[in-house]
């Protein structure tokens, strides 16, 4: 996945690329395996598998190794070093419901907050071997297509906007209410596609992901692959999404203000 024309100019943007290297090799001998899911939600179905362990270790101990002073938060191994000026925000495996059924709509999501704002981000696929990354700057796409910049697309109405969510089933009450609303005036909604509905917003082939209960390792590495690909990703107040919760990310500014002056009268409930 070498960026060899360096389009993205961050000084750890090669480091980032060997964690994504790493991670994959250490992820992808547990895909399509029938191995041992473990469920991590009492009263509910939190999978995760030795494919999310394997990953993240794989990424600490290269971040341990070579950026000591540097603080990593990880899905699975929990937090070091959080007062760090770096800190390496980590998803192994996002969207394990994929990765346990199959289907290669999952990705590893490798994110750096520098003075505790994203900074840089990657999604990596190994199985496809496509990554998305940015800076929020600029972003990039590369895998099977070659390498190309990637740049939202306009789209300043709701009547033209395809919408993305993991699945209505993880919202509230009133925040369903308010999520049917908008999808039932959009063009396209589609679910089920974890990180890659924001790199498809990212690459201009949809406009919109609505989503709540986000952790910071959801999204942080997303959130300069959005910006830097021209779009914006807030709260549904229109505040930081830096540590999840609810988070909207839209490719067009004009039709991000649209959704959030529906969204961000919704209570908390």
């Amino acid at each position: 996945m070498r960026n060899t024309d360096m389009q993205i100019e961050h000084t750890l943007y090669p480091f980032l690329e060997r964690l994504a290297a790493a991670s994959g090799q250490a992820i992808l001998p547990h895909f399509r395996t029938n191995g041992a899911i473990d469920n991590k939600l009492d009263g509910g179905f939190d999978p995760v598998t030795a494919g999310d362990r394997a990953g993240e270790a794989a990424m600490r101990a290269l971040i341990n190794a070579e950026h000591p002073d540097h603080g990593i938060l990880g899905e699975e191994y929990g937090l070091e070093r959080a007062d760090a000026e770096h800190v390496w925000v980590l998803d192994p495996i996002d969207g394990t419901r994929s990765f346990i059924t199959g289907l290669p709509t999952w990705g590893t999501l490798i994110g750096l907050k520098s003075g505790n704002q994203p900074s840089l981000g990657m999604m990596a696929q190994p199985y496809v071997n496509e990554a998305y990354a940015g800076d929020g700057k600029s972003a990039w796409y590369s895998g099977p297509l070659g390498t190309r910049q990637l740049r939202t697309r306009p789209c300043a109405s709701l009547a033209d906007a395809v919408l993305f969510t993991t699945t209505p089933r993880i919202l509230k009450p009133l925040e369903l209410a308010a999520y049917d609303r908008i999808e039932a005036q959009t063009r396209l909604a589609r679910y089920g596609t974890d990180c890659y509905a924001y790199c498809m917003v990212a690459a201009g082939f949809a406009d919109l992901v609505i989503e709540s209960g986000l952790q910071a390792y959801d999204i942080v590495a997303l959130i300069p692959i959005i910006e830097g690909a021209g779009g914006v990703v807030t709260s549904w107040t229109g505040g930081s999404a830096t540590d999840g919760g609810r988070v909207v990310a839209s490719g067009d500014p004009r039709l991000h203000e649209i959704v959030l002056r529906q969204l961000s009268a919704v209570p908390a409930n």
